[in-house]
């Protein structure tokens, strides 16, 4: 049976894509970006507010959907759908979506002004961070599907030797469930893991870990009736976290380095296990709304960056000095562009394919 609340929880956060990268042009910290505004806290809120977990979240849920898969498929089967799922719109996004990001941006950065033909040799030999902000070689927002591809087979080789070694282990999640105080204390490691084998901030081990969690915990029906139980607690718990993290990160006249990084974990699990427990109370349904915003989850993935980096370098120009229209604009109309240009995808199967639609 279909688990609706994760197909609504994920375009829902994929959706907030678009609000969430835009304010990426208005940082107060000094990170590398395609475009730069001037700096603006209450904008780049909305980034130090959702970063802790939303791509948490979503790997957890990348874990839920292998153990499903795995149930009705063999392990050959699901190879060749990570591979369509994945692998293709990742090499689709690096070749054809990237490229012209990073061409704005260092249109945007140091006044490039070359065809847009000669940048694209430039993308692929000038390798630096690989931010794209200064126009070289970028794997922009498909930096997801590379460590999910990735760790997708990495878990795929888990299961494979698990079941060979102990056949039955799987089972026993659905057998004997997991108490709730584990459960919670399954985030204390997040601290650590967070800094082992991290690119640019982004840690495989602490994704890794959110996959088998998913995999080997979160599928089991009696921990998510727990979570269902106490779910409100647990976003209760998260959004204080949350909020003070934002507060002492942005507006604190004075550093607490540890209380905020506490603030950021806490942040982290609760939001998470709110995620699973308030969602799966709520969002448990389908409609011709919902399963159309599940169909074009995927271009949508795709495409958002493009048209908000392209509409904040239009505007960048026209809206000088105000930081409400500067934001505002570029997202409202990157909604639409993105919405208009998933609707055209999904009417045309090579499309549909290069983007990984069914």
């Amino acid at each position: 049976m279909r688990k609706h609340y994760i197909d609504n929880l994920r375009w829902f956060i994929i959706l907030l894509l678009i609000p969430f990268h835009a304010a990426q042009a208005f940082k107060t910290w000094d990170e590398p970006n395609y475009i730069v505004y001037e700096p603006n806290a209450l904008i780049s809120s909305v980034i130090v507010f959702f970063a802790p977990f939303v791509m948490q979240v979503l790997f957890l849920f990348a874990g839920m959907s292998i153990r499903y898969a795995l149930n009705t498929r063999t392990y050959g089967q699901f190879a060749v759908e990570r591979v369509k799922r994945l692998l293709v719109p990742l090499v689709f996004g690096v070749l054809v979506l990237v490229p012209p990001m990073t061409y704005l941006a260092d249109r945007y950065h140091n006044g490039y002004d070359s065809s847009y033909f000669l940048h694209y040799k430039k993308f692929f030999t000038f390798i630096t961070d690989m931010s794209g902000a200064d126009g070289g070689f970028s794997f922009g927002q498909f930096w997801f599907l590379l460590y999910l591809f990735i760790l997708s087979f990495v878990l795929l080789g888990v299961v494979v030797v698990q079941n060979k070694v102990r056949p039955h282990r799987s089972d026993l999640p659905e057998r004997t469930g997991c108490p709730l105080l584990i459960v919670v204390l399954m985030g204390l490691p997040l601290s650590i893991f967070s800094e082992l084998l991290s690119v640019g901030g982004k840690s495989f081990v602490e994704f890794f870990y959110y996959l088998l969690l998913g995999y080997y915990v979160f599928t089991n029906e009696k921990l998510i009736e727990r979570l269902q139980k106490f779910g409100y607690i647990f976003l209760a718990i998260g959004l204080i976290a949350s909020i003070l993290n934002v507060y002492l990160f942005l507006f604190s006249s004075t550093q607490y380095p540890v209380l905020n990084t506490i603030a950021v974990y806490v942040s982290e699990w609760f939001m998470v296990l709110a995620f699973v427990g308030v969602g799966k109370k709520l969002c448990n349904r389908q409609s011709r709304t919902t399963a159309y915003l599940r169909t074009i989850s995927y271009p949508f993935f795709s495409f958002h960056f493009v048209f908000v980096i392209l509409f904040q370098y239009v505007f960048s120009d026209v809206f000088t000095g105000n930081a409400t229209l500067l934001y505002l604009v570029p997202v409202a109309l990157s909604f639409a562009a993105t919405f208009f240009c998933c609707h055209i995808v999904i009417q045309i199967p090579a499309l549909r394919c290069l983007v990984g639609v069914k």
